[in-house]
């Protein structure tokens, strides 16, 4: 059994038992874990997380890991410039 401590999202810092508390919750899905502890959402993207994650949820709901709903991903709809995203206007 995994402490409520571990790390399990080193990118956001978001541990085992924050992940435990949101499914307890009811969220059960990878997209509702991820806005409500930010899991998933750092800098590699859940590549490091998600399966664990995926896992966790599988073992929580009692299903196979193939039955839990993979996340919806939103690229953007155009490609935006880093400097209108920093606020600058020197376009």
């Amino acid at each position: 059994m995994m402490k409520d401590e571990t790390i399990i999202c080193r990118c956001e810092d978001v541990t085992w038992g924050e992940i435990r508390q949101a499914l307890e919750k009811g969220y059960t899905t990878l997209d509702e874990i991820k806005r409500v502890t930010r899991a998933g959402m750092g800098r590699c993207q859940g590549t490091t997380c998600r399966r664990i994650i995926l896992r966790e949820i599988a073992k929580f709901c009692h299903k196979k890991i193939e039955e839990v709903a993979i996340p919806t991903f939103r690229p953007p709809t155009k490609p935006v410039k880093l400097g209108i995203l920093a606020g600058d206007d020197d376009e």
